[in-house]
């Protein structure tokens, strides 16, 4: 029990870091300077009883203690997620070097998600180190080799650059980013090329899924355009958990 509140306040306190990522690094501001966080309203330093992860929101009811503009809920919201993350990690995973590997990489797709839902984009200061690191776990943390990582990478990012630059020839237009392209090799170097295969296949079937049911509701075209990476993110982490179970039909195994 007190693993299991450990690595969930763990989890809050890095979400609370990932909500100034997911605000500065579209931006093209430092995440050093300033270290404190601010309001982004007034520029009011954000007080040390004022950044408790979830229990300020409420404690400040919402609004800055500055300027009492409002809070994005998106806080609290990115740090509970973070938090129940951690928590599934360690319960899945139990207390090795191994979780802080993957309680990581949930928090990377985190970030990758709400960066990709509010600015289209998904930055190569996370996708790029995330693959070199995710690679450098297969081979001294985690138990699924490197020859499957490395097979993870090329499969997912050489699928998705071939599938993009060959709708780009035929349409004239910008399907998938090239962010996408390096998420999904950053996604394969940390689960494998069966992680990427699934992976693939998951986020297709919920990203229409949720496309169609938005087109029906707001009666949009089929033109209509969602950031791909939350789908992705949500397809590796079902996988991190429960890919045993789900993948077998896949491979036979």
């Amino acid at each position: 029990m007190i693993l299991q509140v450990w690595f969930t306040v763990l989890g809050m306190t890095v979400g609370s870091f990932l909500n100034a990522v997911i605000y500065r690094i579209p931006r093209g501001f430092s995440l050093l300077r300033p270290r404190r966080s601010y309001c982004t309203n007034c520029r009011h330093q954000i007080l040390y009883y004022e950044n408790i992860p979830i229990i300020s929101y409420f404690f400040l009811k919402g609004k800055c203690s500055g300027c009492k503009s409002p809070i994005s809920s998106r806080y609290p919201l990115v740090e509970f997620m973070t938090g129940v993350l951690f928590l599934a990690v360690y319960t899945v995973f139990g207390l090795q070097i191994a979780t802080i590997y993957y309680s990581a990489f949930c928090a990377i797709l985190v970030a990758i998600t709400f960066i990709d839902i509010d600015f289209r984009i998904i930055p190569d200061e996370i996708s790029i180190p995330g693959i070199f690191l995710g690679f450098l776990g297969s081979v001294f943390i985690s138990d699924l080799g490197w020859q499957s990582s490395l097979l993870g990478i090329a499969v997912g990012g050489g699928f998705f650059w071939a599938l993009s630059w060959s709708y780009e020839k035929i349409t004239k237009r910008e399907g998938l980013g090239f962010g996408d392209v390096k998420m999904i090799a950053m996604i394969g170097s940390v689960i494998g090329y069966r992680g990427v295969i699934f992976t693939i296949l998951a986020s297709s079937v919920i990203g229409s899924f949720v496309g169609i049911t938005l087109m029906i509701i707001e009666r949009k075209n089929l033109k209509m355009s969602l950031p791909y990476g939350p789908f992705l993110a949500l397809a590796a982490i079902v996988y991190l958990f429960y890919g045993d179970y789900l993948a077998a039909p896949l491979f036979f195994s």
